[in-house]
């Protein structure tokens, strides 16, 4: 394990990523409070619709131009941008219900800031890690951040829940802000090497969005993972957050049950992020294509009418591969792409990830209304493995060779780890 861990050797990833932790465990709190704020405000479920939305929207209109910032000013900067703002916003949003005044379009108005920080703070992150740890070293670090990405989803709700219900929901969105405080002074403290030097004036906005989007079509292993993914957030994933809840209320024990799914989900991720720590499959790309054949575990079971413990250890088995394949996929993308273009190309590929995701969620409903709710995860379960099939034929035994700003990347292998050692997935995980 030590060897597994010698990423968290180095300094700057070492504070990096503890800041990191500690500021995803405070949002991971947040959500919880807010909807209790708009509902304990009279807001309903339209109203808690409207603050959600207002937070998701300026993550999808503006990630792009996030990720152009992040490739111009630098990871780092940006950062300290985002989070000082995601942390004055959440301080904000504390005030404002101490205060007695959190309506629902108030709520909505500093939540649309949260999300503007957010569309800036995904691409950079992307940009930065490859700035922060050797190359050897990126597939680590980038499981380890997914382990406490998904453990701060497991524990923070959890907290949240307890401390909206004894203390209110201003004094969790208060620890929020406090958290980012935390990831803004690791962040300020980091020393990180500057990236490549311009050639004379930058070319515009317009031009820099051009040539990152010709960085992500040039490569078919990128755009064709990034369309499954697509697809999976609006076929499968989408489908199985929404009716997920219903067949469990009738089949499962209703939220209880429905809660230890979604525990399983994270816990499997947890698990799979540790197991991956050390290793170097030798064919990363088929390695992530072909993990992601576990994402059609939970909608089948739940499908085949499976009982809970059945259903449980299938979301367990979609985390693993959410984070198996999540954390390999952004190391070929940090090895693979031009340092300059980092920010731009993480940010396509989070749109084209995700851009579908709320139409599959708006349209699970009418659509189990329709044809019935297992039949619809059914199909998205079918489609799930029809489709890793399908990319695995279109590209091949073909793996990323080569980086266009550092020459060929270093071969990639399993390293030797004693046998039986422990070692960005979807919308909703």
């Amino acid at each position: 394990m030590p060897r597994r861990l010698a990423v968290l050797r180095g300094r700057q990833f070492r504070r990096f990523s503890t800041g990191y932790a500690v500021s995803l465990f405070g949002s991971s709190t947040a959500s919880v409070a807010v909807a209790f704020a708009v509902l304990d405000g009279g807001g309903g479920g339209s109203g808690l619709g409207v603050v959600m939305a207002a937070r998701i929207v300026p993550v999808v209109l503006l990630l792009v131009l996030g990720g152009a910032a992040a490739d111009r000013l630098g990871p780092r900067r940006t950062m300290l941008g985002s989070d000082g703002l995601r942390c004055a916003t959440q301080a904000a949003t504390a005030a404002l219900l101490f205060a007695g005044h959190g309506t629902v379009w108030a709520l909505a108005a500093l939540m649309a800031l949260w999300g503007l920080g957010e569309a800036v703070f995904l691409p950079a992150l992307d940009a930065l890690l490859p700035r922060l740890v050797p190359a050897a070293e990126l597939a680590d670090a980038n499981a380890l951040l997914g382990i406490a990405r998904n453990g701060a989803a497991v524990a923070g709700p959890a907290l949240a829940g307890l401390l909206t219900a004894t203390a209110g929901p201003g004094w969790v969105l208060l620890l929020d802000a406090a958290s980012y405080a935390a990831g803004l002074a690791a962040l300020a403290l980091l020393r990180v090497p500057p990236g490549p030097a311009a050639d004379g004036p930058g070319p515009g906005l317009l031009a820099e969005l051009r040539d990152g989007w010709g960085e992500f079509r040039s490569r078919r292993w990128l755009w064709a993972s990034v369309l499954q993914g697509c697809l999976f957030n609006l076929l499968v994933w989408a489908p199985f957050l929404v009716l997920g809840p219903v067949l469990a209320r009738e089949h499962l024990g209703g939220a209880g049950g429905w809660g230890a799914v979604m525990g399983a989900y994270g816990a499997g991720a947890v698990l799979g992020g540790l197991v991956l720590l050390g290793r170097r499959p030798r064919r990363p790309l088929r390695t992530v294509l072909a993990v992601t054949a576990g994402w059609a575990l939970p909608s089948g079971a739940l499908a085949l009418g499976g009982p809970l413990p059945l259903v449980a250890v299938a979301a367990a088995g979609a985390g693993v591969a959410s984070i198996v394949s999540g954390s390999l996929f952004a190391t070929l993308v940090q090895r693979h792409v031009p340092p300059r273009a980092l920010g731009r190309v993480g940010a396509y590929v989070t749109l084209g990830a995700f851009a579908f995701g709320p139409v599959g969620l708006a349209l699970a409903g009418p659509l189990a209304a329709a044809v019935g709710a297992r039949t619809v995860l059914g199909w998205g379960a079918a489609w799930q493995l029809a489709s890793c099939a399908a990319v695995l034929a279109l590209l091949g035994r073909r793996e990323p060779t080569g980086d266009a700003a550092t020459g060929p990347a270093p071969e990639v292998r399993t390293a030797p780890v004693p046998p039986g050692d422990g070692g960005r997935g979807p919308s909703g995980g």
